[in-house]
């Protein structure tokens, strides 16, 4: 049976990610977690959708990845084939104010799960990374796999520096990297400092929403896509993809993971509509208020399309979902 070591399963992401695979696989997993890094346990027991059996199937491990793991844990871990990493420090605004904990965190855990990767030998490493490594995207242009890396925050140089790492791996000890990138993952159990919950909240007190714009007046623009979608492209990588080899390949393998475009301006209107109540907001100066921050972030998911996968699920009935499960879940936008 397949076991895999999931990371970050605590977490928004990577709590989603557990959930469709429990559904839709019958593998086993070993899941590290701390809890110090806004993991909140009952993000894993949602998973467990009140089955007996996913849980069965699933080994919490106190396991604090950005310190070397040792032989002792390892073995709690099991003999894994799969090595999925979601952990990371995920905020801007948190990478800008203490840059310096943010960073070597994020670059420490990398360093770690590549060197566990070493003697665990598994099929393969998929990491989750961001659009952010590649700064903004100017126009009409969305950036394609492998364009240049240029990040605008401590956050995303931790998310540049965790791929060059890993791609550092791939090469040097033939580690089998697949690093996917993605834009703003929306859905149920979402920190609340996100926009999306952060929305939801202001509406329902009837607070005023900072959209951030140009100091033109124009909203900044994201693609935006369900995390439970960002799961499935996931298995669909898993289950169609081999991962690319050194020296047969010059480059590890990476995809665009991506959903509509729309303005932050845009889906707070939209989230206003589905709540039937009034949209209170100013257009603030992204660079004014939040330095280090990007207008607009867009990727080109054609190479995973073409790969066979795409999500076709318009953002309304996503922001719909979220909006409801929000709404009859107490707690989560306090």
């Amino acid at each position: 049976m397949t076991r895999c070591l999931l990371s970050g399963s605590s977490g928004f992401v990577g709590s989603h990610v557990l959930r469709h695979l429990l559904r839709n696989t019958d593998w086993t997993f070993a899941l590290p977690v701390t809890f110090r890094h806004k993991g909140i346990p009952e993000r894993i027991t949602a998973a467990f959708n009140g089955r007996r059996d996913w849980a069965e199937r699933c080994d919490v491990v106190i396991c604090d990845l950005t310190s070397p793991i040792d032989s002792v844990t390892a073995a709690r871990f099991g003999r894994v084939k799969m090595i999925l990493n979601v952990a990371s420090e995920s905020h801007v605004e948190r990478s800008i104010t203490a840059p310096g904990p943010f960073i070597r965190n994020n670059t420490d855990l990398m360093t770690n799960v590549l060197e566990y990767a070493l003697r665990a030998n598994p099929d393969v490493v998929l990491h989750m990374s961001t659009d952010e490594v590649y700064g903004p995207a100017y126009g009409a242009h969305s950036h394609t796999e492998w364009e240049t890396i240029a990040p605008s925050n401590p956050y995303s140089a931790s998310k540049a520096a965790q791929e060059a790492i890993a791609f550092s791996y791939w090469r040097t000890y033939g580690v089998p990297v697949i690093i996917t990138n993605t834009i703003n993952l929306i859905g149920p159990m979402q920190s609340v400092e996100k926009f999306v919950p952060m929305t939801i909240r202001k509406i329902l007190a009837g607070e005023t929403v900072s959209i951030h714009a140009s100091p033109e007046g124009t909203s900044g623009s994201r693609c935006w896509i369900d995390v439970q979608d960002f799961a499935a492209a996931w298995r669909f990588l898993l289950d169609n993809h081999t991962p690319q080899k050194f020296p047969d390949d010059r480059l590890p393998s990476r995809f665009h993971i991506v959903g509509p475009e729309a303005t932050n301006l845009e889906v707070a209107q939209t989230i206003a509509e589905i709540l039937d109540l009034p949209l209170n907001y100013t257009m603030d100066s992204f660079h004014a208020e939040r330095p280090g921050h990007d207008l607009r972030y867009s990727l080109d998911g054609s190479k995973l399309e073409k790969a066979g996968w795409k999500t076709e699920r318009p953002l309304k009935e996503t922001l719909t979902g979220i909006v409801d499960w929000y709404r009859s879940t107490p707690g989560w936008t306090e």
